[in-house]
């Protein structure tokens, strides 16, 4: 399959797992170092609500999210 696409198509292999590489990790960095940071909520459903409102800032954020990946230095 991969050698009918190799005229537009470049394969890089990379590490079974480098957190570097991943921008999610950096978003979930972000997310406990700004709304869950120092969180000690006495009910589930106040982390829930912490952690939902960090994911729509971030979601809701373009350069954030694209900072995210530039980050690991990938490209598309």
């Amino acid at each position: 399959m991969l050698a009918g696409q190799q005229h537009w198509l470049r394969v890089e292999q990379l590490p079974s797992y480098a957190h570097d590489l991943n921008p999610m990790e950096l978003a979930w960095g972000n997310l406990k170092a700004t709304e869950l940071a120092n969180l000690c909520p006495e009910h589930l459903d106040e982390a829930d609500t912490a952690a939902h409102t960090g994911l729509h800032r971030i979601g809701g954020s373009y350069d954030l999210c694209f900072n995210f990946l530039d980050h690991t230095g990938l490209r598309l």
